[in-house]
């Protein structure tokens, strides 16, 4: 009947459920690996919960509209009622139960899902040290002497470890099929544990605007079958380049670009990250020398050095 009538409104419905449905792939909705998975269900578990409390008061806001409209001369009128102990129980006491059960579940799941905290398997993981410049992302394996821009690989079921950074502005590290996003700044580590469950490629981005190029700053995450399907991407990355990524190099990438293309170096200079991460720090940093009234504590001579009353 709603389509022979208003079939424009019935195509219009159509469409918005699909494009709500389309929205979920490919995002946070959408997980393939066990944080997103445990993100996801935290997200959709403190939405319905919150729901509990917002929906009945909007219904029972239209209902009461309607039923005491001033046309409506079969609704009751009680001018001098005030209290109903039933009401406010059901008013504070549901709530309030809500508000326990999530701030139990936020107390778990913060401590669960603490980008931090390394993920619990009888694998090794794969170390991988990212930075974030404009408008790209370099990605360093330590373990394995190879980095990557905009490009990253690693085995299903294996866990990643990042070690982020920047070389630019501040940043922010994300890969929402796989989970947790967290800043990269300069002169500082964040960490991130992450783990894929299946196979396949996976959008990365920054989710925090970095200027003119942003919107270009992504890369992929390529989630192997088998590790054999992984060394054969390292054996790849060191075939198709004989560059190496040192500090020169480094310098070269820094320079904004925007949709930068894939690169791959098959060596890189030792140490290069905590040379990355230490470059933005002054040469002398200096601090109140703790059990040292009036002195000054040097970080990188480990000298003290007395100062004048303030």
């Amino acid at each position: 009947m709603i389509n022979r009538k208003h079939p424009t409104i019935a195509r219009g419905l159509a469409l918005a459920f699909v494009a709500v449905l389309a929205g979920c792939h490919g995002g946070i909705l959408d997980p393939k690996g066990q944080v997103a998975a445990d993100e996801k269900s935290l997200i959709i578990t403190a939405t319905v919960l919150m729901m509990l409390v917002v929906v009945p008061v909007i219904v029972m806001t239209l209902a009461f509209a309607w039923k005491y409209r001033a046309s409506n001369t079969n609704a009751t009128y009680t001018p001098k009622w005030a209290h109903s102990h039933k009401i406010e129980a059901i008013v504070w006491l549901v709530p309030c139960v809500i508000i326990v059960f999530l701030a139990i579940l936020a107390w778990k799941t913060t401590h669960r899902l603490d980008p931090y905290r390394p993920l619990d398997s009888d694998k090794k993981p794969v170390t991988i040290e990212a930075v974030s410049l404009n408008w790209k992302w370099v990605f360093i394996y330590p373990d394995l002497h190879i980095a990557t821009v905009n490009q990253i690989a690693f085995p299903v079921d294996v866990p990643v470890n990042f070690k982020i950074t920047s070389g630019s502005v501040m940043n922010s590290f994300f890969i929402p099929q796989l989970g947790g996003q967290i800043y990269a700044m300069t002169g500082m580590m964040t960490r991130l544990h992450l783990i894929a469950n299946e196979a396949g490629s996976y959008d990365g981005l920054s989710s925090n605007y970095s200027g003119a190029g942003f919107s270009g700053m992504h890369f992929k995450a390529i989630a192997t079958r088998t590790p054999a399907e992984f060394d054969a991407w390292v054996k790849q990355v060191r075939e198709k380049s004989s560059r190496t990524l040192d500090a020169a190099a480094f310098d070269a990438l820094s320079k904004p670009s925007e949709n930068h293309p894939v690169e791959y170096f098959s060596s890189v200079t030792p140490d290069l990250f905590t040379t990355i991460l230490n470059r933005y720090m002054s040469n002398h940093m200096v601090m109140r020398a703790p059990g040292k009234p009036g002195q000054l504590a040097d970080l990188k001579s480990g000298t003290c050095t007395p100062v004048a009353k303030e």
